[in-house]
């Protein structure tokens, strides 16, 4: 799984956390329908994006079930069915993943990577990726998309890392990412029947590509050293610190290109506003290694507040317990498997999942840490750095974050 919007679980609300897995189950499964089950591995956490815009932007006409539809069970959600997204916007995010898929697996056959070295693995690699860019291309066309501008991209962008060198400005480099992503940003707006938003989400989607492509390249910067891998910071002789401003400045960019895009509500764009005005923003702070929340309290008892809700409800001195609600139960055998199949997934260490045997919901151990420090705000429905333009000393930039404002 690869991508620059991982969310942590303690900045997303139990219903959010919910959306953001039906989009992420409907991508995946999107790929299978397009060109079967071994696509599925072209998931990736960037790609569903897309199918959010396409949703935020659309009327909801036909109910929930016009956009949800239930899935079987699957070994990442504990072999537990759930509702994914479905439709023109998972469709869309697939094409867009098995071309973009398809291009990087291409670069590494170039760079010869690892067991790609080997010529019978690297044979095996460039077919599999002509018979996604081909999947990629059909599912684009049935949606009225033409995927021509992604591959034209990727291909010119060998050129222009061949003519690269010292002094060459990081934005030449990125340009073909930024015009790639721009064209799967503002065909959301197409499917979604809102031409008027064509415009700011291209431009989101042209700063989205700048910040994929960077901050790659910040977090492969000491391999590629190691490897003597291409990589544009060392290959242009950038500091660090304008990779830094740069970054910083498609954040900015990006949040104000979305506060020019129409939701269909507030509550349908609110996903997509968390994911783009502030994932993006806690990425670049991963990528630089300056992960944190941009609020802290004195008051720890503050610390512990949800940002999602208000404190759970305890029961009176003497009370009784409330027995843990569990699922359905499965024989040792079963069992044994599911946990298997969850270890193998690492979702025991990466995400919350449901005990294979009792039902029970279980946090995930990587969930254990330290969390962030939530606001104070009991219906704030964002991150707990719902406003960090204020902490940056900026003050508030109206992000709309549902009652999270600047004093948060």
């Amino acid at each position: 799984m690869f991508g620059i919007i991982r969310p942590c679980r303690h900045r997303l609300s139990e219903s959010m956390r919910a959306e953001w897995m039906a989009h992420l189950c409907g991508l995946c499964l999107a790929l299978r329908g397009a060109n079967g089950q071994f696509a599925r591995v072209a998931t990736n956490y960037d790609g569903l994006v897309i199918s959010v815009l396409v949703e935020a932007q659309s009327s909801r006409a036909g109910g929930a079930d016009a956009w949800r539809r239930t899935a079987g069970p699957c070994p990442l959600r504990g072999m537990r069915a759930a509702p994914v997204a479905r439709g023109e916007g998972a469709r869309l995010a697939a094409s867009v993943s098995l071309v973009l898929a398809s291009a990087k697996m291409r670069d590494h056959v170039a760079d010869r990577d690892g067991l790609l070295a080997r010529r019978p693995v690297a044979a095996a690699a460039r077919r599999v990726a002509a018979t996604w860019d081909r999947a990629g291309a059909r599912t684009g066309s049935e949606l009225g998309f033409d995927t021509a501008v992604l591959v034209d991209a990727v291909d010119r962008q060998a050129g222009i890392e061949a003519l690269a060198g010292a002094g060459t400005p990081l934005t030449a480099v990125t340009e073909p990412t930024e015009t790639a992503t721009a064209a799967a940003f503002g065909h959301t707006a197409i499917l979604a029947g809102r031409p008027g938003n064509r415009a700011p989400l291209e431009e989101a989607g042209r700063l989205f590509g700048r910040l994929a492509h960077l901050l790659d390249a910040v977090e492969d910067l000491a391999e590629d050293a190691r490897t003597g891998a291409w990589n544009p910071i060392a290959v242009t002789g950038t500091d660090l610190a304008e990779v830094r401003r740069l970054c910083d400045d498609a954040v900015h960019g990006v949040r104000l290109a979305l506060r020019e895009v129409d939701f269909a509500s507030k509550a349908q764009g609110r996903l997509a506003h968390v994911l783009l005005a502030h994932e993006l923003k806690r990425a670049v702070d991963r990528a630089f290694g300056t992960d944190g929340c941009g609020h802290r309290h004195d008051d720890m008892s503050t610390d512990a507040q949800g940002a999602f809700g208000p404190p759970p409800v305890m029961p009176p001195p003497g009370a009784p317990p409330e027995p843990p609600r569990g699922g359905r139960r499965r024989g040792p055998i079963a069992g044994c498997a599911v946990w298997a199949g969850l270890f193998c997934t690492c979702q025991v260490c990466c995400t919350d999942y449901t005990d294979p045997w009792h039902g029970h919901k279980r946090e995930a151990w990587c969930s254990k840490c330290d969390g962030c420090d939530y606001c104070d705000v009991s219906d704030c429905e964002c991150c707990c750095n719902c406003c960090n333009c204020c902490s940056d000393g900026g003050g508030c930039d109206g992000c709309g974050c549902d009652g999270c404002g600047c004093d948060c």
